[in-house]
């Protein structure tokens, strides 16, 4: 009965069946889950205040993110907590995990349109 059941959602709903078989998703590489890193993401319209991430973007290496992170760490920008976080991500999951490279003049252009 429940394959039955299951051929049938098939049939009626493909598109939705693929997307829960796991064919035809999109996967998404960059990580967020800091709330105050998220909070002043959605500020950045009014008065741009590049994030930690922001400045990892721009990094060609690993080694360029790690000095950006202690830098930020030693000046007390970032917490420990959340330094040690993104030294684990980098370490784990790449620089693309942070989001596709910037390069200078991106958040210029960006605000102009």
């Amino acid at each position: 009965m429940a394959e039955r059941s299951k051929d049938e959602f098939k049939e009626k709903c493909p598109n939705i069946s693929k997307e829960l078989d796991g064919k035809g998703t999109v996967k998404i590489n960059a990580v967020r889950t800091s709330a105050r890193e998220a909070e002043r993401m959605a500020h950045s319209e009014h008065g741009y205040e590049p994030t930690v991430v922001d400045y990892i973007r721009r990094c060609a290496t690993d080694g360029q993110a790690r000095e950006i992170i202690d830098y930020l760490e030693g000046r007390g920008e970032i917490e420990d907590d959340y330094a040690k976080w993104l030294r684990k991500q980098l370490a784990e999951h790449g620089l693309g995990s942070f989001g596709k490279r910037t390069k200078p003049g991106h958040y210029e252009r960006a605000a102009t349109g």
